[in-house]
């Protein structure tokens, strides 16, 4: 999908560019995936397991570009990426076509500034305008500030995974399923 750029201001004042991801981004953004992987715990691989090629990359963010129902939204800040949120369709069937599933993440130093609030916001928005009932989504049970803004933004807690994550520690971690009516 299409997604018509957006100028924001987050909460520090800075100018946040909203847009569509673009073939170009490739490298940037599996770049992004092994440092933010890296940052946090709670997304769901490890920065060594990221192998995923510029031209894989690249051949994903296209199909997005063509898809109907489905949005990468990428965030800059003075021209450097610095976070995304994708837009994904559950599956092809009638039956699900109603639901769709976000997943969003920023490099931590960008975390906090209102600006993750507003590209979620942003992409609840396209995904209402293009026919879905409800969002869903999954967060590690322990990522507290991510709750909160899910919460703030209308999202519910519908189920627990628990042992969702097994850390190389040994250590487990709950997942939460939450869903947003459209």
């Amino acid at each position: 999908m299409i997604f018509q750029e957006k100028t924001i201001t987050d909460k520090l004042g800075r100018t946040v560019v909203l847009r569509n991801a673009r073939p170009e981004d490739g490298e940037d953004l599996i770049k992004y995936l092994k440092a933010t992987s890296a940052e946090t715990p709670y997304l769901i691989r490890e920065p060594d397991e990221i192998t995923i090629t510029k031209e894989s990359e690249e051949n994903f963010i296209k199909a997005k570009m063509e898809s109907e129902h489905e949005l990468m939204l990428i965030a800059l800040v003075d021209g450097k990426h610095i976070g995304n949120c994708s837009l994904m369709s559950i599956a092809p069937y009638k039956r699900y076509r109603h639901r769709c599933d976000v997943a969003i993440a920023l490099y931590k130093e960008y975390c906090g500034c209102g600006i993750g609030s507003a590209m979620l916001s942003t992409v609840l928005e396209v995904a209402k305008e293009a026919g879905y009932e409800q969002a869903e989504l999954e967060v590690i049970a322990g990522n507290e500030n991510a709750i909160a803004m899910y919460e703030k933004l209308g999202f519910k807690k519908c189920g627990t995974f628990p042992d969702n994550m097994k850390y190389s520690d040994g250590s487990y971690q709950d997942a939460y399923w939450m869903m947003k009516k459209l």
